[in-house]
């Protein structure tokens, strides 16, 4: 097999081939090496390349397969994890010229158990700064790129993850998404991001564990490889207080489900958010398949009144309590939009924070009830197709401006403060070529039940399958 064809192969496939011992760890690694220094350089997607590290590793894996050693569920792939999360002994910028040259001590939980499971680390992925908006470029890595059009963005705060997966340089990767960063990047890059219900997937070290909005989870090329890495990702741990008790096997079992007499919301514009035409033209062919699927599709919306005031403040009080330190000594070497957004968070009160708070939960209540209808919601991933690589954001949608940076990605946010599980697969192609991703959003707590559909979604359209140009 050509080596670019192994790097295309399912993770799920890939760590099959390697328990029984077809391929061996070395091959499989010192392709996707191979792949990084042939692709990476067009795209920007890996910032930080430890290849030396990552073929010493490969070489202990198949040394302890050929031992009888127990070989983990993700035994042998390589995998670049997000610049946000601390990987030991290896540099985390977050993006940020504060961190330029940090190198932590100690791992994240989800880079603990990603080489629990048998991942082997190659580097790290870019980031926009802080992982603040949903474009990924910063001062000290620049921009990453579309692989599908080079000019365009690809969509963010994972977007280094998105492309890597897109273009073959991992089979699976970790990202966090507080308002849209694991589903964005993924619908731009015709990949899976799945949002996990908060505390699926455990997190530490965090700031703000008790109150936090944001998740880590998986992404990669199809669902069964999303459901394997989360798999490894999930189950509880007593560093993080809000971490769920089901084990992350659970997301080992089959993912096939008949859908006849499924009840499923189809929201076109998630309560009357502009959507840019060319999106809403891809997502309006695929409602077609979900009946062919055997569901019972009906045109409808949860209401999210207050969901976007709940986020907003719940962010910006999130922001400054993370980054208040910095402001005041790294003002000069932080983006205006962060220090907007850590201001912003500075100058709210205790009575406007409880109030979101009282919002936040009102909205879950609403869309727990709506979903007692339907078992799930189908909606736009992003309100607009992957844009200019040279526009920070967009200032307009289908007409309607955009007040800040985040206002954009609504059609994510909304879901973020519903709290349901939700995933981003991908859906089709604009006219000119760029991928679409449909958000499927499920009952709380029904994360498997949100990976059946994509599945099933997934099987039927077979739109991951198309490579994008600079792959």
């Amino acid at each position: 097999m050509a080596a670019d064809d192994l790097c295309f192969l399912t993770a799920t496939e890939l760590a099959r081939r390697m328990r029984a011992k077809e391929l061996s760890a070395r091959e499989v690694v010192a392709a996707h090496i191979a792949r990084v220094e042939a692709v990476n350089p067009a795209v920007n997607a890996i910032v930080t390349f430890v290849p030396e590290q990552a073929m010493a590793a490969a070489a202990a894996a198949d040394d302890a397969l050929a031992r009888g050693e127990p070989a983990g569920i993700l035994h042998g792939l390589p995998v670049a994890h997000k610049d946000l999360v601390q990987t030991k002994g290896i540099r985390t910028t977050l993006g940020s010229p504060i961190f330029r040259d940090w190198v932590p001590e100690e791992d994240a939980l989800v880079v603990e158990r990603l080489k629990a499971a048998g991942a082997i680390t190659i580097g790290k992925t870019n980031t926009p700064e802080f992982g603040a908006g949903s474009q990924t470029f910063n001062p000290v890595f620049g921009a990453t790129r579309n692989p599908y059009d080079l000019t365009k963005t690809c969509g963010g705060s994972s977007g280094g993850a998105a492309v890597a997966l897109a273009c073959g340089m991992q089979p699976i990767a970790d990202g966090s998404d507080f308002g849209g960063s694991l589903r964005n990047p993924a619908g731009y890059c015709n990949v899976v991001g799945f949002r996990p219900t908060l505390g699926r997937v455990p997190r530490y070290p965090l700031a703000t564990a008790f109150t936090e909005m944001g998740v880590e989870g998986p992404m990669a090329r199809t669902v069964a490889d999303v459901a394997l890495a989360l798999a490894a990702m999930a189950g509880p741990d007593p560093r993080d207080p809000r971490s769920l008790e089901s084990p992350g096997e659970l997301f080992l079992r089959p993912l096939e489900r008949d859908f006849r007499g499924v009840r499923v919301a189809w929201s076109r514009d998630l309560g009357g958010l502009p959507v840019e035409p060319a999106v809403t033209a891809v997502l309006e062919q695929q409602r077609a398949t979900f009946e062919a699927l055997g569901c019972e599709v009906e045109d409808a919306s949860p209401g999210l009144s207050g969901a976007d005031e709940a986020f907003q403040v719940i962010r910006a009080w999130s922001m400054a309590a993370a980054r208040r330190p910095l402001l005041a000594a790294h003002r000069h070497e932080m983006k205006d939009t962060v220090i907007w957004n850590v201001e912003k968070g500075l100058a709210l009160t205790g009575p406007e924070v409880g109030e979101a708070e009282m919002l936040r939960t009102q909205v879950f209540q609403r869309m727990r009830s709506f979903m007692e209808r339907y078992e799930f919601l189908l909606c736009p991933v992003s309100q607009v197709p992957p844009f200019d690589i040279a526009t920070e954001y967009p200032m307009v949608v289908n007409g309607q401006p955009m007040a800040t940076y985040i206002d954009w990605m609504k059609s994510c946010s909304r879901v973020t403060v519903t709290a349901h599980p939700a995933i981003s697969v991908p859906a089709g192609f604009t006219a000119d070529g760029l991928p679409v991703g449909l958000q499927v959003v499920g009952r709380y707590r029904d994360d498997f039940g949100v990976l059946q559909l994509a599945h099933a979604f997934e099987a039927a359209t077979g739109f991951w399958r198309r490579r994008p140009a600079a792959g």
